[in-house]
C-alpha cells in the first residue's frame, strides 16, 4: 500500500493528475500565446530553469496540476490585478531574477 490505497489506486491518480495537468498546461499555454503571440513568446523567453521542486512534483498525483494552477493565480493576482501585462508575467516566469541591495 501506498499513503493508505493499493498500487493500482495510486498509480490510476498519478496518470489521471498527470493528464489534468497536461490539459491545464496546454490551456494555460494557449491563453498566454493569445494574450502575448507566439513569436514574441519565443523572442522574449529567458534562460531560467525549473526548479528542482518542480520537477519532482510529476511524482506526487496533483501536484504538478497544482503547480500550473499556481502560476495562473500569480497571473491573476500579482500582475493583471496590479496592471502589468501578460508579456511581463512571462519574462517574470523566464528569466533569472537578480536581486539589488
Amino acid at each position: 500500500m501506498i499513503a493508505g490505497m493499493y498500487e493500482q489506486t495510486f498509480i490510476a491518480y498519478m496518470i489521471f493528475g498527470l493528464i489534468l495537468n497536461f490539459v491545464f498546461s496546454m490551456l494555460f499555454g494557449l491563453y498566454l500565446s493569445k494574450n502575448i503571440g507566439m513569436k514574441e513568446m519565443i523572442e522574449s523567453k529567458g534562460d531560467k530553469e525549473q526548479s528542482l521542486w518542480v520537477s519532482l512534483s510529476l511524482f506526487i498525483p496533483y501536484a504538478k496540476m497544482a503547480v500550473t494552477l499556481y502560476r495562473v493565480a500569480v497571473l491573476q493576482f500579482f500582475f493583471l490585478n496590479k496592471g502589468y501585462s501578460h508579456k511581463e508575467f512571462w519574462i517574470y516566469m523566464t528569466h533569472t531574477h537578480k536581486r539589488e541591495n
